[in-house]
């Protein structure tokens, strides 16, 4: 048995106990994709980061679900951040990281960090699914994409915020364009000073509720970005625990800062 660090971050929140839970595992090489899927089995978040130094601020970093590897994960890669600047001694001014989504970079900013990641379109319309959402979610939608995800679009904040969806039906919902089965993501504008609110549910791929998605605002921020017209855009995910998400769209890339505490530094031996 070897033992590695393990850390567990908070991101996109300013005290603990909100935001999106993320575990980040500092690595010297890769361990078996089975281990690595095992291991965020046994941590039971929405994702666990591994990561590894190649130096000069430069890492290689891989995100996993209790599920599956994904190409891209906004929290975890906060959370690694977080975890680099604050428990590892980086000192660079910006982190680069070399993922399945191409080079990500993260800058830190004051109390928080800006990631700038790739932005998505939020598909074409998709009203077939519209039988589908409408029984999974209680609610009839205004419109329907499918991009990365499904996604739901309401005209009423309250809808999303009350929601309580049927996540055994979203799990057996059609796939997204990138073949994501079983993942709904839904959306309506804003209220209480934020331009757009959004909730994620993604049962197919392990996670029946995810407290708050980088990702997603790959594909919010571009689509709420031409609807009202506006580049800079406050965002709040609005799941149980919460959190808020500053967007600014950048032609082909999209801006995302948020902040993150760490809760947890501790040894597991695999």
């Amino acid at each position: 048995m070897t033992p590695y660090q393990l850390y567990q971050v908070d991101a996109f929140a300013s005290k603990l106990f909100t935001g999106n839970p993320a575990a980040v595992m500092p690595l010297k090489e890769w361990l078996p994709d089975e281990t690595l899927l095992n291991i965020a089995k046994e941590n039971n978040l929405a994702e666990t980061a591994y990561v590894i130094a190649k130096g000069n601020g430069q890492y290689k970093l891989r995100w996993f679900t209790p599920g599956i590897e994904v190409d891209l994960c906004g929290h975890a890669t906060l959370a690694t951040s977080h975890i680099l600047y604050t428990q590892m001694g980086e000192t660079s001014k910006t982190i680069t990281y070399e993922t399945k989504s191409g080079p990500l970079r993260v800058e830190r900013r004051g109390q928080g960090y800006e990631m700038d990641f790739p932005a998505y379109s939020p598909g074409t319309e998709a009203p077939e699914y519209l039988d589908q959402i409408t029984q999974a979610c209680g609610a009839t939608p205004d419109l329907i994409r499918n991009g990365d995800f499904l996604v739901a679009i309401y005209d009423d904040p309250e809808i999303i915020r009350k929601m309580k969806p049927n996540k055994t039906l979203i799990e057996q919902m059609g796939t997204g364009e990138s073949g994501h089965q079983g993942c709904l993501l839904v959306t309506a504008p804003g209220d209480l000073g934020f331009d757009f609110i959004s909730r994620f549910f993604a049962p197919g791929v392990g996670i029946p509720e995810d407290p708050v998605t980088g990702s997603a605002h790959c594909m919010l921020a571009p689509y709420w970005a031409e609807r009202l017209g506006k580049t800079e855009l406050k965002a709040f995910q609005a799941s149980p625990r919460g959190g808020e998400v500053l967007c600014r769209l950048d032609g082909d890339r999209v801006h995302l800062e948020g902040r993150a505490v760490t809760y947890l530094r501790g040894t597991i031996e695999v």
